[in-house]
């Protein structure tokens, strides 16, 4: 851990602090960075947003990847005062994020309201095993999507 890493995980903290104080939403806070620059930062804007995804490093991601033009982040560090629950650890993944470090942990969350184990459980189940009910009905129309996808000579993959 470097000094670095120490600036820019306070900063994650204090925006955790600050903005719940503000009355913006649960206290979690994240900061973006590549190469020393701050691309980003987020915090909780779920029930300021009324957006049950606008959770701290989601709401960095967005950000950072709107301020560099790409969907890419890689070689980013996401500082975050807590670890990730597993939507932000997702994006983190989509977004090629190539390092995390956090400050609290989930246990440390769940303690305070804040559980994301039942949704850690439900994601190796299988579809019809899973609390949200989940009915497969094959579609040719979006079959046909997907062939046009994979025909698509211009496609940006990602």
């Amino acid at each position: 851990m470097t000094d670095d890493d120490q600036q820019h995980l306070a900063r994650a903290a204090q925006l955790s602090r600050e903005r719940m104080e503000a009355n913006l939403g649960g206290p979690f806070g994240a900061v973006i960075v590549r190469d020393g620059t701050v691309l980003a930062e987020g915090w909780n804007e779920v029930t300021s947003s009324n957006d049950p995804t606008a959770h701290a490093e989601v709401v960095a991601i967005r950000r950072a990847c709107a301020a560099v033009g790409d969907f890419s982040l890689a070689g980013a560090t996401l500082y975050t005062s807590c670890e990730p629950c597993p939507m932000c650890l997702a994006s983190a993944y989509w977004a090629r994020i190539s390092r995390i470090v956090y400050a609290n942990t989930r246990d440390d969350a769940a303690a305070i309201g804040f559980d994301d184990a039942f949704i850690y459980d439900e994601m190796p189940k299988a579809p019809s095993e899973r609390a949200i009910r989940m009915d497969h009905v094959p579609s040719p129309a979006a079959a046909a999507a997907f062939a046009a996808w994979m025909a698509k000579a211009d496609k940006i993959t990602y």
